[in-house]
């Protein structure tokens, strides 16, 4: 079993605390996504786990053994750990099958199980046919199914993966993200997979924890996060979400511009304002109506599947909102729009 648990983990450099007082457990053969924009902690947490930081305080525990902790820490070629990193890292006067190789190599294995436990992995990763190139042969696809062959083949306690996918194109990426959620549900490491593509995140994790400032500010199943965001960050950084404020009515509704919104999930704050989130697609876009916001089309974008469109309300507040194709409205368009108790949620500051 390969269950990892940071408690307290902090690391600063100077005044800057760039992971504060983190705590995380990632459950044995569990995929966790630290998602988060530039500078929240995400790749200084993942050094902090492989061995290449040390902490200056909290501790890290793989299978209930301390590898690290303000005094103590193991060297990252003692904790059977695999780093998958952004530049593939791979040797490039070695051919596909040896840097394949490599790892097994070190350890001294035999020279047979070694043949064949790279030519197994080849063949999961559908490399076989080009064993014998070399890394400047290969697209950047392969390069990255070669760098996670070799992460693999050696059968790491965890995987790390820091933004292995970034320097693909979009088509590639894609492909990739699927790729690694395939491997995953074949070999289930416990896995650490550092990134900034919400996308990335949610095709691949089991569970998603979105750090700020050094900070968790929060974790969940991909579903939890995105339905159920608890905070305004959070539900602004998965997915596009549209932000209303006012102030709290009663128990369930909110007073925002001009609206009376009923929120059936989440908390408001306790100091009596509100703010509610809903979600682009789940405002409703019809004719004006006695019992709908009155709003005026600005803008009117096609996405082939959906109309993407900003209506403003009366009050000025601009509100994205995303239809299917068949539903039209034309830019300067009066429409009603409305807003399912079921899909406004309330959010804590």
């Amino acid at each position: 079993m390969s269950r990892l648990e940071l408690a307290g983990l902090t690391k600063r450099f100077g005044a800057h605390a760039a992971v504060d007082a983190l705590d995380l457990t990632v459950d044995s053969g569990t995929l966790v996504s630290l998602l988060g924009p530039s500078g929240c902690g995400k790749t200084t947490t993942l050094r902090l786990v492989s061995g290449f930081a040390v902490p200056d305080a909290g501790s890290i525990s793989v299978a209930g053994q301390m590898v690290s902790s303000a005094g103590r820490i193991v060297p990252p070629e003692r904790r059977e750990m695999s780093m998958i990193f952004q530049s593939y890292a791979l040797w490039p006067h070695l051919t596909v099958a040896e840097n394949v190789a490599y790892g097994l190599k070190l350890r001294r294995q035999p020279r047979a199980e070694v043949e064949q436990r790279v030519r197994a992995m080849l063949e999961t990763m559908q490399l076989w046919p080009y064993e014998a190139r070399y890394p400047a042969e290969l697209s950047g696809g392969q390069q990255q199914r070669v760098g996670l062959a070799r992460a693999l083949v050696v059968e790491p306690k965890i995987l790390l993966l820091d933004e292995p996918l970034s320097n693909l194109d979009a088509n590639l990426r894609e492909d990739m993200r699927h790729e690694i959620r395939r491997l995953h549900d074949r070999f289930h490491y416990t896995t650490i997979y550092v990134t900034h593509d919400q996308a990335e995140a949610m095709t691949t994790s089991d569970m998603i924890a979105v750090m700020r400032d050094g900070k968790i500010e929060q974790s969940g199943s991909p579903e939890d996060i995105y339905e159920r965001p608890q905070t305004e960050f959070v539900a602004r950084f998965i997915g596009s979400t549209n932000i209303l404020r006012g102030r709290r009515a009663d128990a369930r509704d909110a007073e925002c511009d001009g609206l009376r919104l009923t929120c059936e999930t989440g908390d408001f704050p306790a100091d009596g304002g509100a703010i509610v989130s809903i979600r682009p697609h789940r405002i409703v876009l019809g004719a004006p109506a006695p019992d709908s916001a009155q709003a005026t089309v600005e803008r009117a974008v096609y996405l082939g599947a959906q109309w993407h469109y900003i209506a403003a309300l009366d009050s000025g507040t601009k509100l994205q909102v995303l239809t299917s194709s068949d539903t039209r409205a034309l830019v300067g368009e009066r429409v009603g729009l409305t807003f399912p108790p079921s899909h406004c949620r309330a959010l804590a500051r």
